[in-house]
């Protein structure tokens, strides 16, 4: 099988562009890197978003990890990953300023479209904030070069006047983002083709029982086997609610199915809209 052509010129530039690439808000915003666009080293994910219903392309867990938090968050209202630095002649410009070599494509030689790893509406009291936002490795901000490119990035936001900053994994709650992860598919239960009846039946048989302080997948085995569902069933309902929010946990504290379930607000389904 032929390999893939990701050299970067000119053309392939223009084709971006016209293509939609970094343009657009919420569903419609296409990144302008895709994982398509890198070489693999199977670190990239593509996954559908809560706030956004498109699918977001990540090119590094720590890019992952740093989203699913962005996802829980109550106040982040968009969410778009890979954003370009355009127009192009502005980064070469702060480059040329400030006697930084500006990044090119290997073999190309082309000055590169510069990204910022996430661009991030907040909502605010009376209008919305955006912010951006760059990923790295605490120890990769060691590197002079890894400082250059980002203090390019850091003028360009600069300019016009959008706040930025640096996240390490020393600022992301690795245990929110994992938790995050392990309800993600479970926004919603459409796979599983379950009435709200029966949802709300699962879960006032599960608020019963887990106050005795049982392993959680103890629990929803005897559930699924109690209401004769399909295995794995309750635990998928456990999920939907928790990434809902109709029941609260300690999201700070790991989610271990084989550990009972500490809910903070044990109510019931018809007690918040779902």
């Amino acid at each position: 099988m032929a390999k893939r052509n990701r050299t970067v010129d000119d053309t392939v530039i223009s084709k971006r562009l016209d293509s939609g690439r970094g343009q657009g808000k919420g569903s419609s915003y296409k990144p302008w890197l895709q994982i398509q666009d890198v070489p693999s080293i199977g670190l990239a994910t593509r996954i559908k978003g809560w706030k956004t219903n498109r699918v977001h392309h990540f090119l590094s867990n720590l890019e992952l990890n740093y989203f699913y938090v962005l996802e829980w968050s109550s106040i982040v209202t968009d969410i778009r990953e890979q954003y370009p630095l355009l127009p192009r002649e502005e980064t070469l410009a702060i480059a040329s300023n400030y006697g930084i070599r500006h990044p090119q494509e290997t073999q190309a030689k082309t000055p590169i479209v510069m990204t910022c790893d996430f661009l991030i509406t907040i909502a605010g009291n009376i209008e919305d904030i955006v912010v951006a936002r760059t990923v790295k490795f605490a120890k990769d901000l060691q590197s002079k070069r890894t400082r250059e490119k980002l203090e390019i990035e850091r003028l360009y936001w600069s300019q016009r006047e959008i706040d930025w900053g640096i996240v390490t994994e020393q600022e992301i709650p690795l245990i929110l983002a994992k938790n995050v992860e392990w309800l993600h598919p479970f926004k919603n239960l459409s796979d599983l083709e379950l009435s709200q009846d029966l949802i709300k039946r699962i879960a006032e048989f599960l608020l019963i029982r887990l106050a005795s302080q049982t392993p959680l997948v103890k629990t929803t085995n005897f559930c699924d086997d109690h209401l004769g569902l399909l295995p794995g069933t309750s635990l998928s309902v456990v999920r939907y609610l928790i990434a809902n929010q109709i029941w609260l946990v300690d999201m700070n504290q790991p989610i271990q199915p084989s550990e009972p379930l500490i809910l903070k607000n044990p109510r019931t389904v018809e007690e918040r809209t779902v």
